[in-house]
């Protein structure tokens, strides 16, 4: 009989729920013809939370590379959903605002990024999740400072 290392290992068991999470999360967002993907959608919903926020900020909290935040930020620029203020204290320094055609449809989707939530957590009580994010948070704060990111 073949081994499940897949759920020996923590590190295998998280990579595999992620993956289903993010193959649920497409699946959902290319059904309902959202128009943009759910990496999309997260970084459009931070920067509608986080107004005149920095590309770099986004690099940071995302903990995706310069490139891949680059091209996300240049395609809901081109789908108009966010705009590029100057910041005072550059020419090539800009805040990233979400447009109201962005804020818009981030409302479209919020029901459904509920509804999704609810069905990945089905079963699980509160303090349960409560648990859940805590240890994640401890593996996150372990493995951050030995990861060399390109932020």
């Amino acid at each position: 009989m073949i081994k499940d290392i897949i759920t020996d290992r923590i590190g295998s068991v998280i990579y595999v729920v992620g993956s289903l999470v993010r193959g649920l999360s497409s699946q959902t967002f290319n059904e309902k013809n959202f128009g943009i993907t759910p990496e999309q959608y997260l970084i459009l919903l931070l920067i509608m939370e986080n107004e005149g926020v920095y590309q770099r900020q986004i690099c940071e909290i995302t903990l995706k590379d310069r490139a891949n935040v680059a091209r996300i930020v240049e395609i809901l620029l081109q789908k108009e959903l966010i705009t590029k203020k100057t910041d005072s204290n550059g020419r090539r320094i800009y805040k990233i605002i979400a447009t109201e055609k962005g804020r818009e449809l981030i409302k479209t989707i919020e029901p459904y990024d509920l509804e999704m939530r609810k069905f990945i957590t089905r079963g699980i009580t509160e303090e349960e999740l409560n648990i859940t994010r805590k240890t994640l948070e401890k593996i996150k704060t372990n493995v951050i400072n030995n990861v060399k990111l390109q932020i």
